[in-house]
């Protein structure tokens, strides 16, 4: 558990739970969910010490939950917000699940798309938030807090002048730092995507990993669905804070407290508008890889055919030549032979002439 106090434009890191809030500034209490049950007693006593309130069961419930989506709800002393963010490339691998995407494929950014749940308990002067094992966004806030720390009378103090003004400020910003981390991995999913279309593209392409691909779908499924998520989270977050404001929130904090909600919420929308345009670039692609088979097979069978069309009359003369009769004409000259050459090939020349002519067989994409 990491305790920090905002005040007055400085904060401290606390060894254990202040006796009672700073009356111009907040508490923000961070604590892993794998610990989260052993501090359920002492984060309970925080709550109704500086929030006013403890956390009703089925909210801790929902805290203890890993794969909770994103979601928000709220009571009369506080919100809750469940949010969904991707997970690190090492908490994918501490995750150590079977991969269905080869590591080495185009398709391979892919395998990294999973996520997990972060709550938000936010109180006037405490904001609670539980985050899976070395989580990202908490570990960036506390070190970025502590490496412009200062030590004074055993505690870390820091004056700075963006420091979060409140509860909900802090929160915004994680979610906003939450938000932009799909930007890490934006590039790699489209240029693999890519690199995928231009292979299944290929007119030699033997492209047959269709498991990958399904796959490879899933996790943009997957992507959509977390923003979907996270989107109504905000909306409802956001319609609750102009409906029902804070009495003692200053106009100026929150008009800025709301542009910053808007401003994560155009974020999101943002992820979610890549994520569909790439759900329909892999469908495109699918449909052409398959229409070019299509055209391939037409062209195949168009010259297969046509050359039937050529042997059909020589199949012909040389039925009838071989029919047995006694007398035939030019069966017994000497000269037979190399005369009905001539006439077939002549035959063939002319159908391949006629075929030609009427592009019946001409170079595949002329």
């Amino acid at each position: 558990m990491h305790i920090v106090e905002f005040a007055s434009g400085t904060l401290r890191f606390l060894e254990q739970v202040p006796a009672s809030a700073p009356s111009n500034g907040f508490v923000w209490i961070y604590v892993e969910r794998e610990s989260l049950e052993g501090e359920i007693a002492g984060l309970q006593r925080a709550a109704q010490t500086l929030g006013g309130s403890p956390l009703l069961d089925l909210h801790v419930k929902d805290l203890l939950n890993g794969a909770h989506p994103s979601q928000y709800d709220y009571t009369s002393i506080y919100d809750l917000v469940i949010f969904r963010r991707l997970a690190t490339e090492a908490e994918v691998l501490a995750e150590n699940k079977p991969a269905t995407i080869p590591a080495d494929g185009p398709l391979a950014p892919f395998a990294r798309v999973r996520t997990q749940a972060v709550g938000f308990a936010v109180f006037d002067r405490l904001l609670i938030t539980v985050h899976p094992a070395g989580c990202f966004a908490a570990k960036t806030f506390i070190e970025r807090f502590l490496s412009d720390a200062v030590q004074a009378e055993g505690l870390s103090a820091a004056a700075r002048s963006r420091l979060p003004t409140g509860t909900s400020d802090l929160m915004l910003r994680m979610l906003n730092l939450m938000v932009d981390s799909y930007l890490d991995i934006r590039k790699e999913l489209s240029g693999g995507l890519d690199a995928w279309q231009q292979h299944l593209l290929a007119p030699r392409s033997r492209a047959s990993d269709w498991r990958a691909l399904l796959s490879a779908r899933s996790a943009l499924h997957t992507l959509e669905d977390l923003c979907e998520g996270q989107n109504d989270a905000m909306q409802e977050w956001l319609d609750t804070q102009r409906e029902q404001p804070a009495p003692s929130m200053p106009q100026a904090e929150r008009d800025g407290l709301l542009a910053r909600a808007r401003d994560v919420m155009e974020h999101i929308q943002r992820v979610l508008h890549h994520v569909r345009r790439m759900e329909q670039g892999a469908e495109t692609a699918v449909q052409l890889h398959f229409s070019a088979l299509g055209h391939r097979t037409n062209e195949i069978m168009r010259v297969l055919t046509a050359l039937t069309a050529v042997f059909l009359p020589l199949n012909f003369i040389t039925g009838f030549f071989g029919m047995n009769f006694e007398y035939l004409p030019l069966i017994h000259s000497a000269e037979a032979m190399w005369i009905m050459l001539g006439v077939m090939a002549f035959v063939a020349l002319v159908v391949l002439l006629v075929f030609w002519r009427k592009r019946y067989i001409s170079r595949v994409g002329r």
